[in-house]
């Protein structure tokens, strides 16, 4: 198949001409949320002219590895301090409720149910894209929703399907990081929001 890719102000001015609102999914665990996803939501927001980007925790993540993933509460409750602040950022709670593993296809089907008035952005990393092949019924899923792929160094930005490029600056954060930061005794300022640094340290998790 030949590789597509549409350009952001392309993008855009198609957003310009159409009447529903735009919403980007970023999905994950979250476990914790940190200042990469934000960074990377915001980017995606901007550049793309969205009206919204919605978090969703997933229940039970796809893969074997689930990561030690605390209970949802918290994980939700830690999304809704990081993004207090951010009248465009929301969070959903689709794969909470629906429990089970949390296939994105299955996501995006009850999403375009529930809400017809949306256009909706799956919003992946260029590590996601490469394996994006293998995911759960890839063709349906690319026939429902626009896929977005962030730029990611080390990553080809080559795939089958037709995906909007974005470029956002790179931070190596992640949320394996912070846990083995947290289960050391160390310090996670700046890495996650102030208020969620504060729930941690409250609800005492990732103590090991």
């Amino acid at each position: 198949m030949k590789h597509v890719v549409v350009e952001p102000k392309v993008q855009v001015a198609l957003q310009e001409q159409n009447t529903k609102k735009a919403v980007g999914i970023l999905g994950g665990t979250f476990n914790p949320i940190h200042i990469a996803h934000l960074i990377l939501a915001e980017q995606v927001y901007s550049k793309l002219n969205l009206d919204e980007i919605w978090f969703i925790p997933d229940n039970i993540p796809p893969h074997v590895n689930k990561k030690g993933a605390i209970a949802p509460r918290h994980r939700v409750e830690m999304i809704r301090l990081a993004i207090r602040d951010n009248p465009h950022f929301k969070v959903d709670l689709t794969e909470i409720m629906r429990g089970g593993i949390s296939y994105t296809i299955d996501t995006v089907k009850e999403l375009r149910r529930r809400h017809p008035e949306n256009d909706f952005y799956l919003i992946m990393g260029g590590d996601m894209i490469s394996d994006f092949k293998n995911w759960k019924n890839p063709h349906e899923l690319a026939s429902l929703i626009k896929l977005v792929g962030v730029k990611r160094p080390g990553y080809v930005q080559l795939c089958d399907f037709p995906i909007i490029w974005v470029d956002a600056p790179f931070m190596s954060v992640s949320s394996t990081q912070i846990r083995e930061l947290l289960q050391a005794g160390n310090s996670v300022k700046y890495l996650v929001p102030q208020g969620v640094s504060e729930y941690i340290t409250k609800e005492g998790l990732y103590n090991g």
